[in-house]
């Protein structure tokens, strides 16, 4: 699903990004102009970001070791974060530091004033296809949800970072083209000073929407609504399990997810009889949900206090069974929240 998808979009942006850093070097050796190092100080930031997913998705696929015995999942999560670091601290700040001196001391464009228009219009076709690549892929994914809901629920990285890299890449570059563009018909550095700046403050906002959602990622996510009713669905088609206690779920990486509940069995069951219905529900689950593929199913005889998650309660000896049961007949919502940044 998405590890592929990810990885084309990535190696597209990538490969836009290097021709795209290597042409705006050019041509702010030729014009000295502060919105063309802004930018290719973006797109080496945008280069090393996307070599950095790459890595990520790589170690992740790494086995479980005794020492991390549910694997590298995390792995993924751990590089988009450290590249919304890097976009802020790379791309940002040094954009807003150049401005900054641009501002104080504006030099006009005196040489070559084609070739930054040129060069721009160029990286606004290239950077063009790459956030087409992108949008593509995450197409395959996003179904009904907005793009909003996509950026802050999805729980494979890659895509969500390169379409942010991607849309303000091509932000980037028109605000440039706008303070070089008027640089040149006014001949005032300071209009190029000013293009810069807004570079800078647009990679430093989608470095910290990207730090914020990463981080979210990092602490750990519970799956999906839709997983969760999956879930509670094939637990309960079966009639060995009279009932959910409580549940929780926990994302281990993008494709993996841990499956934890107490359900309530038959009174009269014996221990083989408990263990069969236990690999029946874990078969259903893993065929709803595929990437259900750690579960623990506690058995357990239905009573309030077990409806508690075994927590004393002042008076929870004291519930009827009626109150039992809407206190606790399915406790599965705390935990499986989507993240909302």
């Amino acid at each position: 699903m998405s590890a592929s998808g990810g990885t084309k979009a990535i190696i597209a942006a990538l490969m836009a990004n290097l021709g795209i850093a290597l042409t705006k070097f050019v041509a702010f050796f030729l014009t000295g102009s502060s919105s063309m190092l802004a930018e290719s100080i973006h797109s080496v930031a945008d280069s090393g970001n996307q070599a950095l997913l790459l890595l990520g998705g790589r170690r992740a696929r790494r086995q479980a070791t005794p020492q991390h015995p549910f694997g590298y999942g995390r792995e993924r999560y751990i590089y988009a974060f450290i590249v919304a670091i890097v976009l802020f601290s790379v791309g940002g700040l040094f954009a807003l530091y150049e401005a900054y001196h641009k501002w104080s001391h504006p030099e006009p464009i005196h040489s070559w004033h084609w070739v930054p228009v040129v060069v721009l219009v160029v990286a606004i076709a290239l950077e063009s296809y790459s956030f087409r690549t992108a949008i593509k892929e995450s197409n395959q994914i996003r179904g009904n949800t907005s793009w909003k809901d996509f950026i802050r629920r999805a729980k494979a990285p890659e895509l969500p970072v390169v379409l942010l890299e991607d849309l303000g890449a091509l932000i980037g570059l028109i605000l440039a083209l706008f303070g070089v563009g008027l640089t040149l018909i006014t001949g005032d550095g300071r209009w190029d000073a000013a293009g810069t700046a807004c570079i800078g403050l647009l990679l430093v906002t989608i470095a910290i929407i990207l730090a914020v959602e990463t981080k979210s990622l990092l602490l750990g996510e519970a799956a999906s609504p839709e997983d969760v009713r999956a879930i509670e669905k094939a637990i309960t088609d079966g009639p060995e399990v009279e009932r959910i206690i409580h549940m929780r779920t926990l994302h281990l990486g993008p494709e993996e997810l841990l499956v934890a509940a107490k359900i309530a069995v038959r009174r009269c069951d014996t221990g083989e009889e408990i263990a069969r219905n236990i690999n029946e529900t874990e078969a259903r689950i893993r065929s709803a949900v595929p990437i259900a593929r750690v579960i623990y199913l506690e058995p357990d005889i239905y009573s309030a206090r077990s409806a508690l998650g075994g927590v004393s309660v002042p008076g929870a000896t004291d519930l009827t069974e009626a109150e039992a049961s809407g206190n606790g007949s399915r406790r599965t919502q705390g935990g499986n929240a989507p993240h909302a940044g």
